[in-house]
């Protein structure tokens, strides 16, 4: 692939990381992937996989997998947080797969951190090395040498940053501090679907809207598991006070809601608070030859659901910017960041206009707002977003 005969080291073994390695490996290169956990897994709950997620799933082989292990959701709706009516609702049926060539479906973060690492450990050209932090990294003229926490030092070809929000390595490249905090918490519960009455679910991603807050709920396991999501703004958005706490706050938050809303909110369960971060987009992702990925690059709200979808696009994407220019890879990377800056800044500057749509305070934004809805048909919705779904 590349004349170095030394590894492309990843940090980071969740799902852009595992992505980035798959392709790599596909395109021929000897790749070490680094994870600080004692072992390799995934926490979490559902995620959301657009069309262009799926695209990106057949180039490298495992669309099926993942399909396997998928809900395929029917549509996507917001729903009024008081009165109960529907704002606005985006088919995801025969003809939406046709439109975009491929489905909308929700998985599991755990199924598909499977499939991913299931095809890294099939895969010789991949090695899969846990309990292994980065401590720092020395760029030099011909690679890169990264020192692990416990000493140990690896020489690679290339350096790649997977390694989340906080990442250790955006903060020796960017040094742009903590992430961008904006107020609101996020509570996460899955349960059995049999535990949920038949009025609340539906095979639709649903997000209940309102003034300074939402829930979203949507299947999961082929509608055995029922994933729940309730976010909110408060001045508490980082506390760590006990479950009982924490609960009675969510309650009084949504005390006014519709009969509905609150029924879902009995469901949760309250173990810990999230509190919801973003970053302003950067140009630099890339210094010699060490670049970041996935949240490491571009973190964003979760408005657009395409946090997991923009790290796997650029898996995918920086193995054919390494593989296309192999006898440069500072280049390489320079391409990489180039090619991908644009669309994931949009993601991440889009994701923040959707939060202030999904949360008017103001009744005469609320009504505006309803109002064009209701008069945009599926067609208008389509093409609204086919920047996002067509994908790359």
């Amino acid at each position: 692939m590349f004349a170095s005969d030394k590894p492309v080291v990843i940090a980071g073994g969740g799902l852009g990381g595992l992505t980035a390695a798959l392709a790599l490996a596909q395109k021929g290169a000897r790749v070490r992937v680094l994870e600080q956990a004692f072992q390799f897994g995934a926490i979490g709950y559902g995620i959301q996989l657009g069309p262009n997620v799926f695209k990106m799933f057949e180039r490298l082989g495992i669309r099926q997998q993942t399909l396997d292990r998928v809900f395929r959701s029917t549509g996507l709706r917001m729903i009024d947080a008081f009165s109960g009516d529907t704002i606005l609702h985006i088919p995801t049926d025969e003809a939406y797969e046709k439109r975009f060539g491929h489905p909308y479906a929700v998985i599991h973060r755990v199924d598909l951190h499977d499939v991913l690492l299931d095809a890294c450990r099939k895969h010789s050209n991949v090695e899969l090395t846990d309990s292994a932090s980065v401590a720092g990294f020395e760029d030099l003229p011909d690679g890169v040498r990264v020192f692990y926490g416990d000493g140990q030092v690896i020489e690679g070809a290339l350096l790649i940053g997977a390694d989340g929000l906080r990442s250790g390595i955006r903060a020796s490249l960017v040094g742009d501090g903590e992430p961008r905090a904006i107020g609101y918490a996020a509570h996460r519960t899955l349960l059995p679907m049999e535990d949920v009455p038949e009025h609340l679910r539906s095979s639709d991603v649903v997000l209940w809207s309102g003034p300074s807050m939402h829930i979203v709920h949507y299947p999961l396991r082929r509608g055995a598991l029922f994933n729940l999501v309730a976010v909110f703004k408060t001045p508490r958005y980082d506390s760590r006070d006990n479950p009982e706490i924490l609960k009675r706050e969510l309650l009084e938050t949504y005390s006014a809601t519709h009969p509905h809303m609150r029924a879902l909110l009995e469901l949760m369960t309250v173990d810990r608070r999230w509190p919801i971060t973003d970053r302003d987009p950067t140009r630099k992702w890339n210094s010699g030859h060490v670049c970041l990925l996935g949240d490491a690059a571009h973190p964003t709200s979760q408005s657009l659901a395409q946090g997991a979808g923009m790290a796997i696009e650029d898996g995918v994407y920086i193995a054919s910017a390494i593989a296309e220019n192999a006898d440069d890879l500072p280049a390489a990377l320079e391409r990489y960041t180039r090619g991908r800056y644009l669309r994931t800044a949009r993601v991440q500057l889009e994701s923040r206009q959707l939060w202030e749509f999904y949360h008017f305070d103001d009744p005469i934004e609320i009504e505006v707002r309803n109002q064009q809805q209701s008069e945009m048909n599926t067609e208008d919705y389509y093409k609204c977003l086919n920047w996002l779904w067509s994908g790359i």
